[in-house]
């Protein structure tokens, strides 16, 4: 996949999805090659155990500032079309705050208030090990959206292991939604916050993620940030 596949998808659609949904499913966007290749990283990578940071069970396997090719090219390329539903999205939720046209624009924000620490990682869940509801919104500069990949295949290789969101509305019940995501595809998803139009005009809405648990064999997936942590 290169950066101009990443410009010729329909972001129209894309668009339209997330104002609905909160996400939006790339199918087969991965070839199988480049999949393996990303899974390969997962022993190159700085390890953090997911029970250390009271987040379940399993490996987070974290890129360094400078992601390897070819994910810093798709980076850029999905930020520059992300920015403009950013943007929208807090205009809607009348934010003052407005994200740059580039992603390094955005991240020299980031670095000025402190926030330096890269969140961009492969995860890693064996039998029995899961990834528990959070979500990455640390900072003073949230980028409103990320990427997620699943980089082998259900069924095949792994079996649980859904990847799940929660999204809370105000004096609601919580909304469950399971991605069916595929061996090689990608999904847009809602980092923390948006906009959902109700009956009575635009309000917030808050999402989180996870990954239930695996049953069977070893689920590898990948996760894109937009913003880095405090």
């Amino acid at each position: 996949m290169t950066a101009n596949v990443i410009d010729q998808l329909d972001w129209p659609g894309i668009n339209q999805q997330l104002d609905i949904e909160g996400y939006a499913v790339l199918p087969g966007i991965l070839l199988p090659e480049l999949a393996h290749k990303l899974a390969q990283q997962v022993d190159t990578l700085r390890r953090v155990s997911l029970v250390s940071d009271d987040l379940g069970r399993g490996d987070l396997l974290f890129f360094s500032a400078q992601l390897p090719a070819p994910l810093q090219s798709w980076r850029n390329a999905f930020y520059r079309h992300l920015a403009p539903i950013a943007n929208r999205w807090n205009e809607t939720l009348d934010v003052a705050y407005r994200y740059p046209a580039g992603l390094e624009e955005f991240l020299q924000r980031n670095r000025e208030t402190g926030q330096a620490r890269p969140q961009s990682h492969l995860n890693r869940l064996n039998e029995a090990d899961y990834l528990a509801l959070h979500q990455r919104s640390e900072g003073e500069h949230v980028f409103p959206l990320q990427v997620v990949a699943l980089l082998n295949a259900p069924g095949d290789d792994f079996q649980g292991g859904e990847f799940v969101m929660t999204e809370q509305r105000p004096r609601m019940q919580s909304r469950p939604m399971v991605l069916p995501l595929k061996a090689g595809d990608m999904a847009i998803i809602s980092t923390a916050q948006r906009p959902f139009k109700g009956s009575k005009g635009h309000y917030r809405v808050n999402l989180k993620h996870a990954v239930s648990r695996v049953r069977r064999g070893t689920r590898l997936g990948l996760e894109l940030s937009f913003h880095d942590a405090p």
